[in-house]
């Protein structure tokens, strides 16, 4: 490959960085997050009003960050 192609390809991919990878947040942390008490968070969760949670096994649910932020962003923004 000549090396003003191999210096354009290192240059877009320095340019354009991949967006950090979503954490997944256990309900303390969202709690924290979002002001809510844990009662608050599943009662909108089964009114579709917050996000989703996921489970990991039969005792561990995690919310994915960028859920949580998009909602809050959108609580903000009205």
């Amino acid at each position: 490959m000549p090396a003003a192609a191999q210096n354009k390809e290192s240059a877009a991919s320095i340019e354009d960085p991949a967006p950090p990878p979503s954490r997944l947040l256990r309900l303390p942390e969202v709690m924290a997050r979002v002001g809510m008490k844990r009662s608050a968070i599943y009662q909108r969760m089964s009114e579709g009003r917050f996000p989703k949670s996921r489970s990991l096994g039969p005792k561990c649910a995690v919310w994915v960050e960028a859920e949580i932020d998009d909602w809050i962003r959108a609580i903000a923004s009205n």
